[in-house]
């Protein structure tokens, strides 16, 4: 029996799927969990202004932001053995429950300790639409809708920064250490292509980045057999911005010893200060000596939305290759990160292998310069979650204009927060006021021990956790001292709770 040309299972004895119903249960009961771990940070929110607050007991309070627990205790609360019999929906929700309950909740404005915070409501559902999807965008017959969304987001980035040819565009990739370090790869078997086959071949390859580069591009060259020792930082100004008269003696330096430098790493918003390399003055050394120019713009990139912040990154259509991280200061949910670049065909000169088996490339058309549609063919990745959908889908939400505002609203925050700790006699700011990017950096309490200045730093620090502030430190050399980042949607009356709290526990715990 046929109803509408289908089979009818019910009458063929073939049990019928019920995935919709079971997928509609458990997403309502997993929606009421989400929603009241939100709605918390929301309702705390009005609290952050006064500081911190202790129980009247003298006992350590519970946040909201977070229920700070050790690893031995979390382990208890939390599964550590999974079952061999199935445990189903009563299990499934208790194990959720708890996970919120003892996890960071990022989306409280009292969460200003790393360079990223909450995600944004259109961000849920943007990746619950990808769990639904749950595709491989690594060829185009798997993932059309996907492949194109990803193509027009990378490209319209592209083009932002001032990539404007035909193969301009990019790629998504699961994080901006992922990006540098295919930035890398590919510098390296554009410029000798003989390596992608080959190796090293005996050339003591050298690659310059800033003193207060990322980590991820040491990383980047001890994975692709460069060693540590290839990678020269470079020194910087005292705003932490590259020299680039230094950069081109290291270069004429390694050229004279007989080794090969190839690539440059700038970076536009350094991870401890903020700060900004001239992209104008490295380019042109890059091109006096034929190395590869890529902007480490993990983080600092999205400044281009912002009318009054992309002068900072003057020179950048100058680059090679650009990483940046919408899941960082645009709030796009982890991760999502892009290699952006003038030419996509280098980055499949760079990346290509003959894998039949997968890739049946597509015909360019007449009327398209760009043609690569299997996009795993342009990556080191085969295995790629489509991350974005995630940013197409928050741009098409906010818009340009909201990204900018969301931008303009950040910064504000961190030029108020370092405007309250400057005329602060207690503070010290470290940072230049205002700030270049997102981050606030300063002493409390400071003193000519370096010791001192680290310890009081690490335990107001630690202090704050349980009562509703995590900020994050860093060396340097007068002592470790704060560092608070702050995003688009931080009060300015959060920041002058945190100035508060600060003060607060410095006098609870007799800092003097």
């Amino acid at each position: 029996m046929t109803t509408n040309g289908t089979l009818n299972s019910a009458s063929n004895g073939v049990k019928p799927l019920r995935r919709a119903e079971e997928a509609e249960d458990l997403l309502t009961a997993v929606q009421k969990l989400i929603t009241a771990f939100i709605q918390a940070a929301d309702e705390n929110a009005t609290t952050k202004s006064a500081g911190i607050a202790s129980n009247q007991d003298g006992m350590k309070q519970r946040s909201v932001l977070v229920d700070q627990k050790t690893p031995a205790q979390i382990k208890k609360l939390l599964p550590t053995t999974l079952p061999n019999e199935p445990q189903g929906r009563e299990a499934f929700l208790s194990t959720i429950s708890t996970l919120l309950q003892q996890s960071v909740n990022t989306w409280d404005q009292g969460f200003l300790d790393k360079l990223y915070s909450s995600t944004t409501p259109v961000g849920l559902a943007s990746d619950l639409v990808l769990s639904a999807l749950n595709t491989n965008a690594h060829v185009f017959a798997v993932s059309p809708a996907l492949t194109i969304i990803e193509k027009t987001t990378a490209r319209q980035l592209a083009n932002m920064f001032g990539f404007q040819g035909p193969f301009a565009g990019g790629v998504s990739q699961p994080g901006g250490s992922a990006a540098n370090a295919m930035s890398m790869v590919v510098a390296r078997n554009c410029l000798f292509p003989e390596t992608k086959r080959e190796g090293l071949g005996g050339k003591r390859f050298v690659i310059f980045t800033s003193g207060h580069g990322h980590y991820s591009v040491e990383k980047a060259a001890q994975s692709f057999g460069f060693g540590s020792d290839a990678v020269r930082g470079v020194e910087v100004d005292v705003e932490g911005r590259m020299r680039v008269d230094a950069l081109e003696r290291g270069i004429v330096e390694a050229k004279e010893k007989g080794e090969v430098p190839f690539y440059v790493n700038a970076t536009a918003g350094t991870t401890v200060l903020g700060s900004f390399d001239p992209l104008n003055e490295i380019a042109a050394v890059c091109k006096k000596y034929g190395l590869w120019m890529h902007v480490d713009g993990s983080w600092g990139a999205p400044i281009i939305f912002s009318d009054k912040q992309k002068h900072k990154l003057a020179g950048i259509e100058k680059a090679d290759s650009i990483s940046l991280c919408p899941h960082k200061m645009l709030n796009v949910p982890l991760t999502c990160s892009f290699l952006l670049g003038k030419d996509l065909r280098e980055f499949h000169k760079g990346m290509t292998l003959p894998a039949g088996y997968l890739f049946h490339s597509s015909e360019a058309t007449e009327d398209e310069g760009d043609h690569y549609y299997d996009l795993a063919d342009l990556t080191p990745q085969c295995g790629r979650r489509a991350d974005s959908l995630k940013m197409a889908l928050s741009w098409i939400y906010h818009g340009t204009e909201g990204f900018r505002d969301s931008v303009d609203s950040a910064f504000e925050a961190a030029a108020h927060l370092a405007g309250l700790v400057a005329k602060n006699e207690n503070f010290e700011l470290v940072s230049s006021n205002p700030p270049p990017c997102l981050q606030v950096c300063f002493y409390y309490k400071k003193s000519g021990d370096s010791d001192k200045n680290s310890d009081i730093t690490r335990r107001i620090v630690e202090y704050l956790v349980p009562r509703g502030f995590m900020t994050d430190y860093a060396p340097g050399s007068e002592g470790k001292f704060f560092r608070v980042v702050v995003n688009g949607v931080t009060r300015k009356e959060t920041v002058e709770g945190l100035v508060k709290g600060i003060e607060q526990a410095g006098h609870e715990l007799g800092i003097a």
